[in-house]
């Protein structure tokens, strides 16, 4: 059985996308659309030989091709609300790529659209593939029951995008939106509870401050400390740091429970596995994944994902990651960019605010 993809969206990520559909049999993309001419001719060019698709300047004109049987969603995060509405008409299975939205309402209306589609709706939340993760995953059994969880990501800045996109809140949905998506659907992966509480403090303190785009400064926090409270006791927290860069690691995830701990880097080759009876630790290596093709920027996750989805599409399965697990991650990401984003105006305290919570109903 051969897939025929199309591509809507070729900057960085819709390349990447190209650059892994490449290396799977039985693929076949043959149309790409994209309003921007040169983000156009990177994908034709990262095509190569190998696949020679159509091209179109409005995504309208791909999804009414009745040859595609897979559409990938990789255009900024502001249209994948015009976007998922126009791909609801059809029946075409769809990675849409994170965040899902970059608003309450637009998620809430993909969610409850998803629901009536008749192809697969797939959210690229790819971290949950990467081989640390899985193999953290794979050892949970040896830390008794969970009670904390922690991620640090400290990163370079935002990368530039086609027209600057990217620097700013209104077609982000904001840094704990865009980025942090993938830290939060991990979190509720890994914690076997439900959010109830979220603590957040942030702000915009290195980075962009002297860029202008049309007279405008970029909004985008570059760091926030993010604190979850779960309904049955356990906690998660977010240490993002997007000034950063030079690191050995760019993320560490440890897993807490009541009898070890469990740590992990992203990039890295081993999960330390705590023994709090013993008073001991064990080193296990992780192994590579065999299937992974191509690497490319997240470690071979995006391969890995794609791989999962044509084989729910050929089987008929439900997605591995589907628009529930896509809204439940932007919901945590709305709340803790809103909470980071409120300023307290006595000059005595400080400029943001260092602690605050919302519930989650």
């Amino acid at each position: 059985m051969k897939l025929n993809y199309g591509i809507i969206g070729t900057g960085m990520m819709g390349c990447e996308h190209i650059r892994n559909l490449k290396k799977i049999p039985d693929v076949n993309i043959v149309a790409i659309a994209d309003p921007n001419e040169r983000s156009r001719k990177w994908a034709k060019q990262t095509c190569e030989d190998q696949f020679k698709p159509r091209l179109y300047e409005d995504y309208k004109e791909l999804l009414m091709q009745q040859d595609i049987d897979v559409v990938v969603i990789a255009s900024p995060n502001h249209t994948h609300i015009e976007i998922m509405r126009e791909l609801f008409k059809t029946d075409k299975h769809v990675l849409l790529e994170k965040p899902m939205c970059t608003n309450l309402s637009d998620g809430m209306e993909v969610l409850e659209g998803s629901k009536k589609h008749k192809g697969i709706v797939w959210i690229g939340l790819e971290y949950r593939f990467m081989s640390p993760i899985q193999s953290l995953i794979s050892h949970v059994d040896k830390i008794g029951n969970i009670k904390m969880l922690s991620i640090r990501e400290h990163r370079f800045p935002f990368l530039e995008k086609v027209d600057n996109w990217n620097r700013f809140n209104k077609n982000t949905g904001g840094t704990l939106v865009e980025k942090c998506c993938h830290f939060f659907d991990l979190m509720n992966l890994m914690v076997p509870s439900k959010p109830t509480k979220i603590y957040a403090s942030g702000g915009q303190d290195v980075n962009h401050l002297e860029e202008k785009y049309e007279g405008k400064t970029p909004d985008i926090i570059d760091n926030s400390f993010v604190l979850i409270d779960y309904e049955e006791g356990q906690r998660a927290m977010l240490d993002l740091c997007m000034f950063a860069e030079a690191g050995k690691y760019e993320q560490e995830i440890v897993l807490t429970g009541d009898c070890g701990k469990l740590e992990t880097h992203m990039p890295g080759n081993e999960v330390l596995i705590t023994n709090r009876k013993k008073h001991s630790y064990e080193t296990i290596e992780i192994k590579d994944d065999t299937r992974v093709k191509e690497v490319g920027f997240h470690h071979g996750a995006s391969y890995i994902e794609h791989l999962e989805l044509i084989e729910c599409i050929k089987k008929g399965n439900q997605p591995l990651v589907d628009c529930q697990n896509g809204f439940d991650s932007i919901v945590l990401g709305l709340a803790a960019q809103e909470l980071s984003l409120i300023h307290i105006s006595e000059p005595t305290r400080p400029r943001l605010i260092s602690y605050a919570v919302l519930c989650l109903k």
